[in-house]
């Protein structure tokens, strides 16, 4: 299943458990990257900024993604079989890196960038190549003749794997390598039911509705729908976006391809997401629990709905749907690398710890890894703002 990182979970009464050891590569889920708004309507995607790409392009080829932690070739490695791009990433060397692998699903899904297309990732940090789909490591769970890849228009599907030139199609599969930073740990459960009609995922720290509502809804009714759920003592439910959606895609099963007993009451049907489709404004990113892929369609079409919540709350500096438009810095929590928005040139950031002793004071944030610091809080200022900062 997705490889995320968790952070520690609440405790819930009366919470049902199935023991099930998932591992983590993820740090945490990003964003879509989608930024404009697409209806007056509150609760499309770029309504919620929760953990906003933020990566660092390194002068080595590889790029960082420090929501997740990942090191990704910046530059793909062009056009090939699936077979050649397993052996590819088994034996590349590169930037100093001899630990390169093919992604997962979930991973090559999370450094996709919704409000681009074609490609749908974000060229200042990646390459543009004439790619039109990368492989992952994922085979059809009951076809091993179809590969998972990713696309981009910003989808991810199961292809044939002869669809791609070098196999005799008339498709260009590309490879793009990633590695871990370091260690993937393991946590013992992946769900809890917490017996109150909502599911908690402890890699994604998201909260989701058990049983989905009934009624098909357009796009715009979708989010209000959601706006409007109070279940399990909250009132904070919303639509998913499509990289939050795509999460619940369990890539072993299928029809529908997703984890039981957890999800046994989602249907092998399309699930709305919040994240519009940026050069066809009319339409909407849904995924179809049959197979788990991603497609679009118009938002006047009627489909099913799923709500979600966010756990950890963002915090005070990065508010539910309304960034602080002054400064922000994100994300928080952090790990290794913070970033500021909306700054001034040459102003310093100054870090502190609770006893107020200063860590750091520069304006080369962006670049500086903190990794060195131990979890906890930390204070940040900035043009007189103070910030709290949460290191995990």
């Amino acid at each position: 299943m997705k490889p995320f990182l968790t952070l520690p979970f609440c405790c819930f009464l009366m919470a049902t458990v199935v023991s099930q050891s998932v591992q983590k590569t993820m740090k945490r889920l990003p964003d879509t990257g989608q930024k404009n708004s697409y209806t007056a309507t509150y609760g499309e995607d770029n309504d919620y900024n929760i953990n906003i790409p933020f990566f660092i392009k390194n002068n080595n080829g590889t790029t960082i993604d420090t929501i997740t932690g990942l090191m990704w070739q910046t530059t793909d490695g062009g056009e090939m079989t699936i077979e050649n791009a397993r052996l590819y990433c088994d034996t590349l060397t590169h930037g100093g890196y001899a630990d390169w692998r093919l992604p997962t699903a979930a991973e090559a899904f999370s450094i996709l960038n919704l409000q681009n297309n074609n490609p749908a990732l974000d060229i200042n940090f990646f390459t543009k190549t004439a790619a039109e789909y990368w492989w992952t490591a994922e085979v059809q769970a009951n076809d091993a003749t179809k590969i998972w890849a990713t696309n981009a228009g910003g989808g991810i599907g199961n292809h044939p794997k002869t669809e791609t030139i070098s196999a005799g199609g008339t498709k260009k599969f590309h490879v793009r390598a990633v590695r871990d930073q370091s260690a993937a740990p393991s946590i013992p459960n992946h769900f809890t039911d917490n017996g109150d009609g909502t599911i908690a995922d402890h890699l994604t720290q998201l909260m989701w509705e058990k049983v989905p509502t009934n009624a098909v809804q357009t796009w715009e009714q979708a989010l209000a729908l959601a706006e409007g759920l109070t279940l399990g003592n909250y009132s904070d439910w919303r639509l998913p976006n499509i990289k939050e959606l795509q999460s619940l895609n369990d890539e072993s099963v299928v029809q529908p391809s997703v984890t039981k007993p957890y999800f046994q009451n989602l249907s092998v049907t399309k699930y709305w997401s919040s994240t519009s489709l940026p050069n066809q404004t009319t339409k909407a990113w849904y995924w179809s629990a049959a197979f788990g892929i991603t497609t679009y369609d118009l938002k006047i079409v009627a489909n099913n709905v799923i709500c979600v919540r966010t756990v950890t709350a963002p915090t005070s500096n990065i508010n539910r749907g309304n960034i602080n438009k002054q400064f922000s810095i994100y994300p928080n929590p952090f790990y290794d690398y913070i970033n500021l928005q909306n700054v001034l040139p040459n102003v310093p950031l100054v870090l502190y710890d609770l006893n107020g002793q200063k860590l750091y004071e520069g304006c080369d944030w962006a670049q500086h890894n903190f990794s060195y610091l131990s979890n906890g809080v930390y204070f940040a200022v900035y043009q007189n703002q103070t910030f709290k900062l949460f290191k995990q």
